[in-house]
């Protein structure tokens, strides 16, 4: 999969960023510890054709797709929300749960964030925050062609 960088949005990509900060934790990246999850995610999937788009290069986020939920693209060691374009520096498998720690940038500034995604089939996940144990954000693969 190739991820077309051309479009760009800010609007509601605060939580997208910091779901993908606490995918990474510690660990080398190794690619059997992201396979799983690589992807189109969405919280809905019958949104998948609003919230993504196909290109020439492979898939972006469509025009307003902030309208129709969250999303965010895994395509090896990079994570890429509406926002920010992250490159996985370190993954961990620990069970079902992958950790991410990913460096990010955005329009405005540059970080290393954290996140933690647990596997609950092969086309959803949970977008977990471990210190908040009752906090956490479903997503469901999109298949599109």
């Amino acid at each position: 999969m190739i991820i077309d960088f051309s479009r760009s949005t800010a609007r509601n990509s605060w939580p997208l960023l910091t779901l993908i900060c606490g995918l990474l934790l510690s660990g080398t990246v190794r690619a059997d510890d992201m396979t799983g999850i690589n992807g189109l995610w969405a919280t809905d999937a019958r949104n998948c054709d609003k919230i993504f788009s196909k290109t020439a290069n492979g898939f972006s986020f469509a025009k307003e797709s902030d309208l129709y939920g969250s999303g965010f693209i895994i395509d090896g060691r990079r994570v890429v929300t509406p926002s920010a374009r992250c490159e996985v520096k370190t993954s961990k498998q620990d069970g079902a749960t992958t950790h991410l720690i990913a460096a990010c940038a955005t329009d405005v500034m540059l970080s290393n964030m954290q996140a933690s995604f647990k596997a609950i089939s092969k086309d959803k996940i949970l977008r977990i925050f471990p210190q908040v144990s009752e906090m956490e954000i479903p997503f469901e693969r999109c298949v599109m062609q």
